[in-house]
């Protein structure tokens, strides 16, 4: 199993080049060459599997035994899931009126990220340990990536990770969770800009090819594949969890709707259905709507600007992943792919071409939630189940709500309702709040402020080559160069 860019202008590498790369050379993001295809068989067997199984079988496929033997692998994915709280690691709830609710959020951080996180970390780990080498990841979040990356990475002596916030723009529970982890391995950055905002200085770094090779620089965003990779094991368990029998003649369908934001979590249902998981997609959004319109009417293109909301992860103007979606429904078409995002990144307007756009809604539904929406799901799942939403879960339930449906239906949930007590609030409820979140108001912090004006890629470099050199220092050697 081989990784090529969508963009189609740099050769192969394999998933160790792909786990430590962000963006590929040429701008693209990496994909498997080609995605396994499961029979009915196959399916059936997986059925009976735990969540942790599921995902050793699903990285299995995109992982060779020659690189990662299937034993390591099996350990690296026990100790990944280590930290969760629930014996099931994902749990599924069944509320009335057929609201299926997965919880993605019983790790460490109360968010879905840890699923994948926590086994890129494990990932990262054993092939710095196997290579003696240090590497630089950067992480630009809108809420909660940030915090499930530091938590997969702290106090590991093989690797320092700087994450950039949006200053005011997360939840003081989400920014609290990333500030007061006190470690050496540990740099955040707090900036006075948006999601999208910070994202630029990040990727002039990754398209500076010498300094990121010279500091081995990487991603943790969902930019990288491995995060892509482990995510397609919750489509599998949805499905098994939901689909009424698999005994049938023609294997039953299931929809799932899916909170989006930067979109990796939907490219992993693609993945997923492209396999041949009898899955429909729904992706969901808040008021920052990019992938809705784009689904109803081939219109890729920015409106006037990010529009804050209740579900302020999902507050994303650019959703990087939807050029991997592109990609897999083009038929691996990396020169279409190039042309579309080139013209993209200077103009921000992209209409597709009609027959990708007609690809595109044939996968995917869409739906989009106003504040108003949102706070209406929170209060309806409430009264009816006296079950908390976090408002990105409350967007899937709003679809629900407002769609009949005549087949089963699972709402993926992205995050704890405790991480969002604001919007609790708003929605006229009382907070839950864990003890563990409770206990982050009295911590010690520590972030860099990034103010409007200062080039905050320059002070990235700056921090990076520092960190760097105190490193080789302590080893008493010259960081290697690449692998």
């Amino acid at each position: 199993m081989e990784y090529i860019s969508t963009r189609g202008g740099t050769g192969a590498v394999d998933f160790e080049g792909a786990l430590f790369s962000g963006y590929a050379p040429d701008g693209g993001l990496f994909m498997p060459q080609r995605i396994p295809s499961l029979d009915r068989d196959t399916l059936r067997r997986w059925s009976s599997l735990s969540y942790p199984e599921l995902v050793k079988e699903l990285c299995s496929l995109f992982v060779p035994a020659e690189l990662v033997p299937r034993n390591a692998l099996s350990e690296l994915i026990d100790k990944a899931f280590s930290r969760f709280r629930h014996k099931n690691i994902v749990h599924l709830s069944r509320l009335k009126d057929g609201l299926n609710i997965l919880e993605l959020w019983h790790g460490v951080t109360y968010a879905f990220k840890d699923l994948s996180l926590s086994c890129t970390g494990q990932f990262l780990q054993y092939f710095l340990e196997k290579r003696q080498k240090h590497v630089n990841i950067l992480v630009g979040t809108s809420g909660d990536t940030g915090s499930s990356a530091i938590e997969s990475v702290r106090g590991q002596k093989n690797l320092d990770i700087f994450v950039l916030l949006p200053k005011g723009l997360c939840t003081q529970i989400q920014e609290l969770q990333m500030t007061t982890v006190i470690e050496d391995n540990v740099h955040v950055f707090a900036a006075h800009g948006n999601s999208d905002e910070i994202d630029e200085p990040i990727k002039e770094l990754f398209a500076d090819v010498d300094f990121a090779g010279k500091y081995n620089v990487m991603s943790l965003n969902s930019v990288n594949w491995s995060r892509i990779m482990v995510q397609i094991a919750h489509y599998f368990y949805a499905y098994f969890q939901c689909a009424p029998s698999l005994d049938t003649t023609q294997l039953p369908m299931v929809e799932i709707v899916v909170p989006t934001g930067g979109g990796g979590n939907i490219t992993a249902g693609c993945i997923a259905q492209k396999m041949g998981l009898p899955i429909r997609l729904v992706t969901v959004v808040n008021s920052n709507d990019i992938i809705h319109r784009t689904v109803q009417q081939g219109d890729f293109s920015l409106a006037q600007g990010v529009k804050a909301t209740l579900a302020s992860a999902m507050d994303i103007q650019e959703p990087y992943n939807v050029e991997r979606i592109l990609w897999l429904l083009s038929g691996s078409d990396g020169r279409l792919i190039k042309t579309l995002m080139e013209q993209f990144n200077i103009s921000k307007r992209v209409k597709l071409p009609e027959d990708l756009h007609r690809k595109l809604s044939e996968t995917l539904g869409s739906c989009s939630a106003s504040d108003q929406d949102i706070v209406g799901a929170m209060r309806r799942c409430w009264e009816e189940n006296q079950y908390l939403l976090c408002p990105h879960s409350a967007v899937a339930a709003h679809y629900h709500y407002s769609q009949p449906h005549s087949i089963p239906r699972c709402c993926l949930a992205p995050a704890s309702a405790a991480k969002f007590q604001d919007a609790i609030l708003r929605a006229g409820l009382a907070p839950q709040i864990p003890p563990e979140i409770s206990a982050l108001t009295a911590m010690e912090t520590r972030s860099t402020p990034l103010a409007r004006g200062q080039d905050w890629a320059q002070v990235l470099r700056g921090r990076i080559e520092a960190v760097t050199q105190h490193w080789e220092a302590q080893v008493g050697h010259s960081a290697p160069q690449g692998r």
